[in-house]
């Protein structure tokens, strides 16, 4: 089999793809074999009906026809191998000769057209400049983190007031839309200030007392009416607020591992310093990634990314036909995210190859056990879920991308706004990190890209009390995502004039895993 690559833009290609009869014979032979077993002869069992039987009651034609269509996927996948292509999108294939039924030899020709990764040279990227706020941690800093440890070990004291910032609240909740009641909740638990419930929420509270309720207006954010415009009566069972413990040698003998406060306190204080590294580690690397965009110009295919954009927009995610959301405005900004997010992947998949860079399975277990808490998910459960709906790829892919960022700032020079340098390689390479493992594929997707893992103090974890705890709605699970483009079989157009009567190639579709189109957090690492 011969074939060869037309490039049509830096993103777009045509493989000329030449099969000869010989390499086609053995379709051809399997296509008699499956003929056979399904017709009914007189006199022949199925399955041992003679060739040329079977050419007289269905036509050589139609057996070429169908080697043609049951070996069209495997000429393909063999052509891109051998051309080295990274298909995107789904391939468009038209059929342009055909072996003559009525002889015994002759080709098959037939052209693909598809969208393909593009090739983008990388500059020198070790010693990139960037410059970050100067950051030092105060005793405010370290105050505010003694205050949460204390509010982990406070109690909860009904009042009789009515509610204020900070409060907790035991509430009934009902919401309605358009007069019809759509969801309930009983006895749920609410810190005032937190966020972690319904827009509008703190605002209708605030100033109630026990026994009391409000009606407010919000949009739902999750569930069969997510984006719906509704009306919730919310109603105050209890005003508690919480007491905390003194700051003394007792309490920091009971929330931590320490037997004096001034200990605690200055465990606290290295703690702040980390995090304001860890900040200005954020902020760098942001800088970074936004530095190599402006140094490498990266195409990108029109027609992938308005196919991201239907799938993003389609029948399969419900909250993208709530009312008011599919507006040229908003797909405008989804199309400006999508774009970004496939710049970002592309230019950290060419680091990462140049780079060598793998994933080891302890990284791939971090990552799924941070990313587990996100959604809400048991890790295992999350795995699993990954698992079957073929996405673990795509996971090692993200892992990958994060690690070639890290590189680039690990190679970095970064200075403070004071023209101090800033050492971050706590931040870029944490403490214990395992053996890279040799490198794994991505999915090729327009995947979110993500930065280096944060390295995240190790809080110490106290071992008892918690207050009464906010309910927290459950974030909604990932969506499943599609299969890498390169295992799509192709669909072919129908033949030109030299082919036998009219079946067009009909491969079977592959489960999904390109990723949809990024929402504005997917656009940036």
């Amino acid at each position: 089999m011969k074939s060869a690559v037309e490039n049509l833009t830096p993103t777009r290609v045509k493989l000329n793809v030449e099969v000869p009869f010989e390499e086609l014979k053995p379709n051809i032979d399997a296509a008699y074999k499956t003929i056979s077993a399904q017709v009914q002869v007189p006199g022949f069992r199925k399955g041992r009906v003679p060739n040329q039987l079977i050419d007289q009651r269905v036509g050589r034609g139609y057996v070429i026809e169908t080697a043609i269509n049951d070996g069209l996927n495997d000429f393909y996948q063999s052509a891109v191998q051998e051309t080295g292509i990274r298909p995107l999108t789904r391939p468009e294939v038209e059929i342009t000769e055909v072996p003559d039924p009525a002889a015994k030899d002759g080709q098959l020709l037939f052209t693909v057209e598809l969208d393909v990764r593009p090739e983008i040279t990388l500059p020198e990227y070790s010693g990139l400049e960037v410059t970050v706020e100067a950051a030092e941690a105060s005793d405010a800093d370290v105050d505010k983190a003694l205050d949460e440890l204390r509010g982990r070990f406070g109690t909860l004291t009904a009042v009789d007031r009515p509610a204020a910032d900070g409060d907790f609240l035991t509430l009934n909740l009902v919401a309605t839309v358009d007069g019809e009641q759509v969801d309930a909740a009983q006895d749920v638990s609410y810190q005032i200030g937190s966020g972690t419930m319904l827009e509008g929420m703190d605002e209708a509270v605030t100033g109630l007392s026990a026994d009391e309720d409000a009606i407010f207006e919000t949009t739902l954010a999750r569930g069969d009416n997510a984006g719906a415009n509704a009306q919730v009566k919310v109603e105050v069972k209890a005003v508690k607020e919480r007491e905390l413990p003194e700051a003394n040698d007792d309490f920091a003998q009971l929330a931590s591992e320490f037997d004096t406060i001034a200990e605690l306190r200055a465990d606290l204080t290295k703690r702040a310093a980390e995090e304001k590294v860890t900040e200005q580690g954020v902020e760098a690397r942001d800088l970074v990634l936004e530095k190599l965009i402006e140094l490498i110009e990266v195409p990108v295919p029109a027609a992938f990314i308005e196919d991201q954009l239907e799938q993003h927009f389609s029948g399969e995610n419900a909250h993208a036909n709530a009312e008011g959301h599919d507006t040229e405005e908003h797909r405008t900004e989804i199309r400006e995210n999508t774009e970004q997010a496939f710049r970002n992947e592309m230019i950290l998949d060419a680091i990462a190859e140049k780079e060598e860079i793998g994933v080891s399975q302890p990284e791939l277990i971090d990552y799924i056990v941070s990313t587990a808490g996100q959604y809400g998910m048991e890790p295992n459960q999350f795995a699993q879920m990954l698992d079957q709906s073929g996405q673990v790829p795509m996971i090692v892919g993200e892992v990958r991308r994060r690690k070639a960022l890290a590189k680039v700032l690990e190679l970095a020079v970064v200075k403070d706004s004071s023209g101090s340098v800033v050492d971050l390689s706590d931040f870029v390479r944490p403490g214990d990190e395992a053996e890279d493992a040799p490198s794994q594929t991505s999915s090729d997707a327009t995947a979110d890209d993500e930065a280096p893992a944060e390295k995240k103090p190790a809080a110490k974890k106290p071992a008892a009390k918690k207050p009464a705890a906010e309910k927290k709605p459950a974030a909604k699970k990932p969506a499943a995502e599609k299969k890498p483009a390169a295992e799509k079989k192709p669909a072919a157009k129908t033949a030109a004039a030299k082919a036998p009567a009219a079946k067009k190639a009909a491969p079977k579709k592959t489960a999904a895993k390109a990723k949809p189109a990024a929402d504005e957090e997917s656009a940036k690492a």
